[in-house]
């Protein structure tokens, strides 16, 4: 009886072995798949570092603020970075992306003009990226 139930319900030594393989297989195609993530990031991912320092800003009207930052990334490499000015509330009232050639220096002062919305109280980097 044991028999017949366990064939009527799937539970045979041949469905077990299959399962245990389609199990055994998927295990091993995700560690492939990591293992692979893994070498093409150390491998092949981006190796170039970006750092930014706010430096200061200066207030120039109620609409204008001279923002001042620096910019550390590989020699020879071009950075683009946002440029944020921020109001009271912390919103941002300016903003612009400014592109840095490759230099030969690793840091670079970064001074830039943004035209505001309205007056603004702090000037700062939002993001550098590579281009």
């Amino acid at each position: 009886m044991s028999t017949e139930l366990d064939a009527r319900y799937g539970r045979t030594a041949g469905r077990r072995l299959r399962q245990r393989w389609i199990a055994i297989g998927t295990g091993a195609a995700v560690v492939v798949v990591v293992v692979a993530w893994v070498v093409w990031v150390g491998l092949f991912g981006v190796g170039a570092s970006i750092e930014t320092n706010d430096v200061g800003y200066r207030i120039v009207s109620a609409h204008e603020i001279e923002v001042t930052s620096q910019v550390s990334a590989d020699p020879g490499t071009r950075v683009n970075c946002s440029i944020q000015a921020l109001n009271e509330k912390h919103a941002i009232v300016g903003w612009k992306v400014v592109e840095l050639p490759a230099a030969t220096n690793r840091t670079r002062v970064l001074t830039e003009r943004l035209r505001t919305s309205e007056p603004a109280v702090n000037g700062l980097i939002g993001s550098c990226w590579l281009p």
